[in-house]
């Protein structure tokens, strides 16, 4: 049917035309934010970083672009051939006319069931308490005791085994060797874990492996795996796959690092360089600590000493002795007080003895008269009879007489 000369249906130009179906599709929920299952053909990487490729199936193509910033987050590397899951904005690129999908989130195919799954378990060990903030222990700043449980070949090891070395030469390692993959790996994983506790008695355990897609770690996702994390007697500090990857124990553990090398250095927070520091300081602490310690003995020393000299017999001799001769002093003084009082006394009796003294009254011309025949004193002359012979006594002597009359 040919249109009409004059017909009203709407006109565009190409740039309007794809700019308003780029709108439309834009515009649409249900090309939004979708999930496209299919095959990677033609995958190129140029030096822009930016991705582009092809998603196919059996029947149609889908041209899919994926910017620098959603790349970095890859855990895998996209090839050709490689079925995967494209998550994305269905948009149109105006330049080309072509329509196509602008991914942020590449998955190998099957993931998106186990990851499903991963938070349906995530979930269940949440509400059973297992990654309860509360219940994660501190790491020890120096452990003398390391257990490993990882597998005994892979590089994940090695990282870690260099990288303690490096750090603390001197800690011991204690490596319990196991599966980290497979269906084996997830009660290998628990009897390592048990048996390193039980037997070991570790300060620390480092629960490690290297990165791989989400199949590859899923043995780290086990419910007895992440019981036996959470149920450990020693903390536990997980290392699993790439700094992207995260499953269920980094949930129960204690800590969580990003690689197996970064579980190594949490678990050696203090270096060689950080122990001779602190043994330094330790040395410098313990010097002072002794040098005050002997101040005080010394002052103590110097104290009971002081206390042995005032209690001592010399001092007390001493004490005596200066007593002595305080009470010595006193004696004398007393002795003179009292001879000097005696003295007086006796002045006095003798100045009163020489006044009551009869000499004394001889001296003013008195004389004492006795009679010669019995030695009486005459007193009276009714005493002598004449003739009676006398004993006349002065002050410088005694002469006779005879009474011739009265």
């Amino acid at each position: 049917m040919q249109p009409a000369l004059f017909d009203a249906s709407p006109r565009y130009t190409v740039t309007d035309l794809t700019r308003r179906l780029r709108f439309l599709l834009e515009s649409t929920p249900d090309l939004q934010g979708i999930w496209v299952e299919g095959e990677i053909s033609n995958f190129s990487r140029p030096s822009s970083g930016h991705v582009y490729f092809t998603l196919k199936d059996a029947g149609a193509q889908l041209r899919c672009v994926m910017w620098r910033n959603d790349v970095a987050r890859l855990t895998f590397a996209p090839t050709d051939g490689m079925r995967v899951e494209a998550h994305g904005n269905i948009s149109l690129y105006e330049a080309g006319g072509q329509y196509q999908l602008y991914a942020d989130l590449l998955r190998p195919l099957g993931e998106g069931a186990l990851f499903a799954e991963f938070l349906r378990l995530k979930a269940l060990l949440e509400a059973q308490g297992l990654f309860d903030p509360a219940r994660k222990r501190p790491i020890p700043e120096r452990p003398r005791r390391i257990g490993i449980v990882t597998s005994p070949t892979g590089a994940a090891l090695r990282d870690m085994l260099n990288t303690l070395r490096r750090r603390s030469p001197l800690v011991e390692v204690i490596l319990a060797p196991t599966p980290v993959q497979g269906e084996e790996a997830p009660p290998a994983i628990v009897a390592a874990l048990q048996t390193l506790n039980r037997v070991a008695a570790p300060d620390v355990i480092l629960l490690a492996r290297g990165g791989g897609s989400i199949e590859d770690l899923w043995a780290f996702n086990d419910a007895r795996v992440v019981r036996a994390v959470a149920e450990s007697r020693a903390p536990v500090i997980t290392g699993v796959g790439h700094e992207t990857d995260f499953t269920l124990v980094d949930f129960a553990a204690d800590l969580r690092a990003p690689t197996p090398t970064a579980a190594a250095e949490l678990a050696t927070p203090l270096t060689r360089a950080d122990l001779q520091a602190y043994l330094l300081q330790m040395e410098q602490s313990l010097l002072t600590e002794i040098q005050a310690a002997l101040e005080e003995r010394r002052q103590a020393l110097a104290w009971h000493e002081s206390r042995l000299r005032l209690l001592s017999p010399a001092r007390r001799l001493q004490g005596d002795r200066q007593r002595l001769d305080d009470l010595a002093r006193r004696l004398e003084v007393a002795q003179a007080r009292g001879l000097a009082l005696t003295t007086e006394r006796l002045k006095s009796l003798e100045s009163r003895l020489g006044a009551l003294n009869p000499l004394a009254v001889l001296a003013r011309g008195y004389a004492i008269v006795t009679r010669k025949s019995d030695g009486r004193l005459v007193m009276q002359t009714s005493a002598v009879l004449p003739g009676d012979d006398l004993s006349i006594r002065v002050q410088d002597g005694e002469f006779d007489a005879r009474v011739v009359g009265k």
